[in-house]
């Protein structure tokens, strides 16, 4: 067996999670706020306008920075807390694989990315496609899934890094197709 992600979907949505009067919502390891996406993506494209031309492609980067770090210590939470270790890992069969196929089924679950694994050379290459994920519905005329893109380099240094917390940067995505720009899907490649 391996991990099948519409269970572990199915098992995440149907767990009973509560916020505290904060909205921060604790469980797998970590604490997630309850913020809308319309405010994150907001907040994303009014930093992107207002930067000049020539300073986009910094300011980009410093959003997959910040999504990396972020996914990095919250994909360390989520891979080692006692609801991972209940739901996926009972499913686990092929090591670092099935880790990564669990971790892209909480992404899912949890409505950050409808997202999947669709190709991997363990520790080499991975690409991912989501239909639907945060930035898709911003209307910015170029590729900006820059969540997703550094919370997948994160989840690929957590399998194929360094152990933690080493092995942050060791792994790049780049987005090779979004949905913000027309294609049916994002698509993004994590490489060295």
């Amino acid at each position: 067996m391996t991990v099948q992600r519409d269970v572990v979907v199915r098992q995440l949505v149907e767990m009973q999670v509560q916020a505290d009067e904060e909205g921060l919502i604790p469980g797998f390891n970590v604490l997630v706020n309850m913020l809308p996406v319309a405010f994150w993506n907001t907040f994303t494209q009014r930093m992107m306008d207002a930067v000049p031309a020539d300073r986009r492609e910094k300011l980009e980067a410093e959003l997959v920075n910040c999504a990396l770090e972020c996914g990095y210590n919250t994909g360390y939470g989520i891979i080692t807390s006692e609801e991972f270790k209940s739901v996926v890992m009972p499913m686990v069969t092929e090591g670092a694989k099935d880790v990564l196929r669990g971790a892209y089924a909480v992404f899912t679950a949890w409505g950050w990315a409808k997202s999947g694994i669709v190709q991997i050379k363990e520790g080499e290459r991975m690409v991912v496609r989501a239909p639907d994920y945060y930035e898709a519905d911003i209307a910015s005329g170029y590729k900006s899934g820059f969540m997703i893109r550094g919370v997948s380099s994160a989840f690929f240094d957590l399998a194929y890094g360094k152990p933690y917390p080493e092995g942050l940067k060791t792994f790049k995505c780049v987005q090779t197709a979004g949905v913000e720009v027309g294609d049916p899907f994002g698509e993004f490649v994590v490489t060295r």
